[in-house]
């Protein structure tokens, strides 16, 4: 050790004497040699660094070992720690069963897509079911998929398949966007997709009509209901006799199935003619052609000189051609543009009807397709005709039945004669001549000099004239407002808005027993919808009785149920409409969208949506679903002066911040709120307009100025309430003002000055000053009324002097709660700042207090560390100690085992003489002697037996 650390140190001396002497020398070289380049001194450098890493590995070895040992360990650390990152990902759970073990679809969990495709060559029809077990819907189809397989287990083979697990064939080889996916299969032909609805009677449907493509037809009576369907129906004639495979029926066969592969609806119904006398009806001669049935075009058969007779041609033709009468809508939840293209399509008229596919016969819908027959048959097709009298005579006691209890539902229409044209109304709650009068005559004065009192009585008009004589009257009312109780007054007024010249009104009041007899009966109010205009007073006599009342329920008096009017409507107007059937069971929430019950025993309903006129219309919800209430609804619809109201969608309840001092107005509440007897002023606001919440304040402020009795304060969201076209705005924020007296003159508020408070009180004196009155026109004001305008006016005054006195009051009580608050904030802020700075001491100190305690720690951890290489020191010295004891007490052993036998070699040669010298003398008796002359070593075992007990003591 000493030699290799002296043999080390001796060369490295020389090293350094050799460096301080080149180091020596190297500044006398460059002070002769001035043009030494810079690359030699880093050089040198560079030799003299390696030198001393050298000279510092030889003199401390133990370094180098340090920093390889620490190079390996990371290198170990770092393969460790890249083979542990592979297995992160935790493999996936195997698939278990989707479907129970009794249910009669199989199951293949693991994706056995070749398993599949095995035994559906064995099969006739088969339905696959692609799932994914985490999907919701694969879900909520599982059970509806069972229970069409309960139904049809035994005629087609259900599989489901689990297209989901990562090592299945099926993910591998199918590449699915969405779950579930169901395929169908028709033999070697597939595969067809189910895009419908997933209930379990639409997909029964379906593979029904999979299982059978083509509708066998063997007499006049089925034909005519082929024929008379709403959907477009495509037939084939084969003569069977010949053959039991004729040429070009597997063709025809085929062509329905492509026709179900590419309509997933079946829109397109497939038949079959065998009888020749049949086929003749309808223009089918040799076996092999196909005819395809239009209702109002005519109807063609199959080119087979121009087209080749293959499957894809003949559907691809039935498509293209086919006439669409009823067109069923399916949207499926999501994002959509079907009923965005329909609408743009023009006028669409909505029937909510609930739909089973599997039943035999449906009466409604059977109706529906008489009325949509009715409405496009504009030249009187005799076809069509005699299609129209076999639904009649098929569904006739049904239809018979259904037209006496709508007879019983609806009121009977009045009388038709040759008198004027008259009507009694009875005037709503809401109505301010209902006050003074709660019954009113209306006749429709179509000469000039007017009606006479004599002809009242009889009503005559049509419920058009009636209906814009009824609108004209809910707003000319301010005649009616110094009429007597007891008196009759009559009115002649003209509405700019009607095709006639005149109306007339004549009302009374009659006694509480027949207030009660026409209250229980229907309600005849509509909302109106026309502008104001100015009246003029006049003079009649009281009705002899009480005239015929008015019902809502009968929209059309003139039309009978077997009235032709209707025949061909849709080519005699500009607003033809496109009628579309959803399955209310289904899609119900549409129609409550549009405005049906949301809680109703059927699931009937009605709605007209005109996206070009924004506009849209429903069938009253009392009455039912029929023919006869559907033709009415259509041609409402369809006359120049619609009869119909736009139906207006309002909120339920209606939230204000002060319910007290603004009233909130929904489209229920708007015509009692605005017809009102006093000023309204009305603000038009938004939830997503950012302005109007700014003027809740001012609008608050004003109602509290003015008298609640003479002056109402409203607002209305535009966005949840509708109101008729002359009522709505442009612009948000909009302020309108509907004086007491003056309805029909309302004003709107300009929109280049700004909403203060100032400014609406300015314009509301402005234009509720009676001196604008059209009655101040017609009669010079008195000195009486002069005064007491005066005197009003100085009311108005004073009390606006007081109630700025109070402002001024509360202005100064609000200045000085401001200065309090104002102090208190300045004190709460000082106090921040403090809490800042103690908060900023105390985080100082806690980092001190925990850098102190990191101090600590690691302080700690190095005497410990310290304390365990002390100990595993001194472990190794008590080993080193033990094992040096151990030698020691062999090599004393045989230090003494070598001293005995030289010793005894000793002795042998001293005693060789005295041997010789005393031959004579015979050894004792009790003497024991060792093989080979040898004398016995006992004080051998002695000492080695002294010696254990020294290193007991040792130890």
């Amino acid at each position: 050790m000493s030699e290799c650390g002296g043999r080390d140190g001796g060369s490295s001396s020389s090293d350094d004497a050799e460096d301080e002497a080149g180091g020596g020398g190297g500044p006398a070289g460059s002070g002769s040699l001035s043009t030494a380049p810079a690359e030699a001194s880093s050089a040198g450098r560079f030799r003299r660094g390696l030198r001393d890493v050298s000279f510092m590995a030889r003199r401390r070895p133990e370094l180098l070992c340090g920093a390889v040992a620490l190079g390996c360990a990371l290198l170990l650390a770092l393969k460790f720690t890249c083979s542990r990152a592979k297995d992160v990902i935790i493999p996936a759970k195997p698939p278990v069963s989707f479907f129970s073990l009794r249910s009669p679809v199989l199951d293949l969990f693991q994706g056995q897509l070749d398993y599949a495709e095995y035994i559906r060559r064995d099969s006739e029809v088969v339905l696959l079911f692609f799932y994914a077990p985490w999907c919701g819907q694969s879900i909520a189809a599982r059970a509806e998929v069972e229970q069409v397989a309960s139904q049809l287990s035994d005629q087609v083979l259900f599989v489901a398949i689990n297209c989901w697990w990562n090592q299945g064939k099926c993910r591998k080889q199918k590449h699915f966007f969405y779950f579930p996916v169901i395929y169908l299969y028709h033999r070697s032909f597939g595969p067809i997709e189910y895009k419908g609805p997933m209930s379990a009677v639409y997909i029964e449907k379906f593979v029904r009509r999979v299982m059978k493509p083509l509708l066998y037809i063997p007499s006049q009576s089925e034909l005519l209901d082929f024929l008379s369907n709403y959907e477009p129906g495509v037939l084939g004639y084969f003569e069977f006799s010949g053959s039991p495979q004729p040429p070009g029926y597997l063709t025809f066969f085929t062509s329905a199935l492509h026709s179900l592969k590419k309509d997933y609806l079946g829109t397109v119904r497939f038949g079959v003619i065998t009888n020749k006398h049949l086929a003749k009806l309808v223009s089918l001669v040799h076996s092999g052609s196909v005819y395809l049935h239009r209702h109002f075009n005519t109807s063609l058969v199959f080119p087979r000189e121009v087209m080749n007779y293959t499957a894809e041609n003949i559907c691809k033709w039935a498509l293209e051609n086919r006439e669409t009468l009823l067109r069923w809508l399916r949207p499926h939840g999501g994002k959509s543009l079907l009923l965005n293209n329909e609408l743009k399509k023009g006028p669409a008229l909505f029937l909510f009807i609930p739909f089973n596919p599997l039943a035999e016969s449906h009466p409604l819908l059977d109706e529906i397709t008489e009325v949509a027959l009715e409405y496009n048959n504009c030249h009187g097709d005799q076809v069509v005709e005699r299609l129209l009298q076999h639904l009649r005579r098929a569904d006739g006691p049904m239809f018979e039945s259904l037209a006496l209890e709508a007879q019983a539902q609806l009121p009977e229409p009045p009388l038709i004669t040759m008198s004027p044209c008259c009507n009694t109304v009875v005037l709503p709650q809401w109505h301010s001549i209902s006050r003074t009068h709660n019954v009113c005559e209306l006749c429709v004065n179509q000469t000039a000099g007017g009606v006479k009192p004599s002809s009242v009585s009889v009503p005559q008009c049509s419920f058009v004239e009636m209906a814009a004589a009824l609108d004209s009257f809910y707003l000319k009312e301010q005649t009616f407002y110094h009429v007597a109780s007891d008196s009759i007054e009559c009115s002649n007024f003209l509405s700019s808005y009607s095709p006639f010249s005149y109306y007339t009104a004549c009302c009374r009041t009659i006694n509480r027993g027949v207030m009660g007899f026409i209250d229980s009966e229907q309600e005849v109010f509509e909302t109106p919808a026309i502008a104001f205009s100015s009246l003029e007073k006049c003079e009649a006599e009281s009705p002899s009785s009480i005239p015929h009342i008015e019902e809502n329920g009968f929209p059309f008096p003139e039309l009978d149920a077997e009235s032709t009017n209707f025949t061909g409507l849709s080519c005699r107007t500009n607003k033809t409409l496109n009628i579309y059937l959803l399955d209310s069971n289904l899609f119900w929430l549409y129609a409550e969208r549009l405005g049906a019950p949301h809680v109703t025993l059927v699931k009937e309903f009605a709605a007209i949506v005109d996206v070009k006129e924004e506009s849209h219309y429903i069938l009253d919800p009392k009455q039912a679903l029929m023919k006869f209430t559907l033709e009415s609804f259509i041609q409402n619809f369809s006359v120049l002066y619609s009869p119909l109201k736009r139906h207006l969608i309002g909120s339920a309840s209606a939230q204000s911040p002060s319910p007290h001092l603004i009233t909130e107005v929904t489209t229920d509440t708007f015509w009692e709120v605005v017809l009102q007897k006093q000023d309204v002023l009305l603000l038009y606001y938004a939830q997503w307009c950012g302005f109007c919440p700014s003027l809740n304040h001012v609008f608050i402020q004003l109602a509290r100025l003015l008298p609640a009795d003479t002056f109402t304060v409203a607002r209305i969201d535009v966005t949840q309430n509708d109101l008729p076209w002359e009522f709505m705005v442009d612009r948000l924020p909009t302020v309108l003002f509907f004086p007491c007296n003056r309805k029909d003159l309302s004003v709107k508020y300009p929109e280049d000055l700004p909403i203060t408070l100032p400014n609406l009180l300015k314009f509301i004196l402005h234009h509720s000053n009676p001196n604008s009155s059209p009655q101040s026109l017609v009669k010079p004001k008195t000195e009486e009324c002069v005064r007491s305008e005066a005197v009003l006016q100085q009311g108005h005054i004073s009390h606006l002097e007081r109630e700025i006195r109070k402002l001024r009051v509360e202005l100064g009580a609000l200045h000085r709660v401001q200065a309090q608050v104002e102090a208190q904030l300045a004190s709460a802020r000082r106090d921040e700042h403090q809490l800042l700075r103690q908060k900023q001491t105390l985080e100082q100190q806690h980092g001190q207090l925990r850098l102190h305690s990191d101090q600590l720690q690691a302080l700690y951890q190095q005497k410990t560390i310290e304390l365990e290489d002390v100990a595993r020191k001194l472990q190794e010295l008590a080993d080193a100690s033990e094992n040096l004891l151990t030698e020691n007490a062999w090599l004393k052993v045989l230090v003494a085992t070598m001293e005995r036998k030289l010793e005894e070699k000793e002795g042998a040669e001293t005693l060789t003489p005295t041997k010789e010298a005393h031959t004579d003398h015979p050894e004792p008796a009790g003497a024991h002697r060792l093989p080979g002359g040898t004398a016995p070593t006992s004080n051998v075992s002695n000492m080695l037996a002294s010696e254990r007990n020294n290193e007991n003591r040792t130890d």
